[in-house]
């Protein structure tokens, strides 16, 4: 489990197809001072942008995975090249301060950024999200954004029918986490909050129970 605080922004440093060229390995540069990557064990968990995954190699100041092709299909993942930049959290201990909220590491969807405005000393980002994943999200509630956990301002429908949503970024978030990279039309991993994907799962017993 993590929180959605980002720790540190790493950068891929290698693709390499496996398994037939459907999955693929991945290395990942560390920042400095980020983690001893001699205390960090072969198996450990680390979120890569919102997505957790399994480190199978390291080193002094990087780490390997290996990534399934459903993986790469469900997330932004199979679009990393050496030189993409990624929101790093290793998992929370218990007794750790939860900071964010409780995320997984398990990715939904993927949402599109439509635009980023400047508001007073922050910006007001705007996503746009499938209907599926809509449906979790709600004003004032949680959600992670490749990895970040954020509180949801707003929720609306497009002129085009779609679901858009908007969050705040400060300046330190969008200097210590991928934010500071992200332009309008790019795709983003997205988590919904675990507490609303019970509730909606409730709500739609209930409304079948009402049903019979």
């Amino acid at each position: 489990m993590f929180t959605g605080i980002v720790t540190g922004l790493g950068e891929v440093r290698a693709v390499t197809p496996i398994g037939g060229g459907q999955d693929m390995r991945l290395v990942l540069g560390v920042p400095a001072g980020w983690a001893v990557m001699a205390d960090v064990p072969i198996g450990a968990s680390i979120a890569c942008s919102g997505c957790c995954l399994t480190v199978v190699e390291k080193g002094a100041d990087w780490f390997a995975v290996s990534v399934s092709a459903e993986t790469l299909s469900k997330t932004t993942l199979g679009g990393w090249r050496p030189g993409t930049r990624v929101n790093l959290e290793r998992p929370l201990k218990v007794g750790d301060e939860l900071g964010g909220h409780i995320v997984s590491g398990h990715v939904d969807g993927l949402g599109e950024v439509v635009a980023a405005v400047p508001d007073q000393g922050s910006t007001r980002w705007s996503f746009r999200v499938p209907g599926a994943i809509a449906r979790f999200i709600a004003p004032k509630g949680s959600v992670a954004i490749d990895g970040v956990s954020l509180t949801v301002n707003e929720v609306a429908r497009s002129d085009a029918g779609a679901d858009i949503f908007g969050v705040n970024i400060i300046p330190h978030t969008a200097e210590v986490t991928s934010f500071g990279l992200l332009k309008p039309g790019q795709k983003v991993n997205i988590e919904i909050d675990t507490v609303a994907r019970y509730v909606a799962r409730l709500a739609d017993y209930a409304a079948q129970g009402s049903a019979r």
